[in-house]
């Protein structure tokens, strides 16, 4: 009994995709169809795609997308550096070499946190310094 079971079991694992209805997307009318939502549509019958992998119609939109991704590692990174440099400094146990080392990782840690956190502003600074006018 149970390796009749088993075999059903296993040639309905087997089969299943066989009997699954996808539903399957639409066929885009042009390249700029599709490109703007790729997950949306199929590529054209016979025509070859090429869409922008960075999504981003100008160089401030691609900064700007550049420093959000820095931003959002640094917000995961800067607390586990904060909680490394804390640890090297409880269990120092009076070295001086590694209560100096454990001091500059977090001030370092704080500085770079800190310029990621400022960074859009400087980039402001820059553009305005420079007579850049954003489109």
């Amino acid at each position: 009994m149970k390796k009749i079971f088993l075999i059903f079991l296993l040639s309905g694992i087997l089969f299943l995709p066989l009997f699954t209805l996808a539903d399957e997307k639409p066929v885009a009318s042009n390249c700029d169809e599709y490109c703007s939502a790729p997950d949306t549509f199929r590529s054209p019958e016979n025509i070859v795609c090429a869409c922008n992998p960075l999504r981003a119609p100008d160089f401030d939109t691609i900064v700007g997308n550049l420093i959000d991704f820095v931003f959002k590692i640094a917000i995961v990174l800067a607390p586990l550096m904060a909680v490394v440099g804390g640890f090297l400094l409880v269990t120092a146990g009076g070295n001086i070499t590694q209560v100096g080392r454990a001091k500059s990782l977090l001030l370092w840690t704080a500085i770079g946190f800190l310029v990621v956190l400022l960074s859009k502003g400087i980039l402001a600074i820059i553009n305005q310094i420079l007579g850049v006018t954003g489109g």
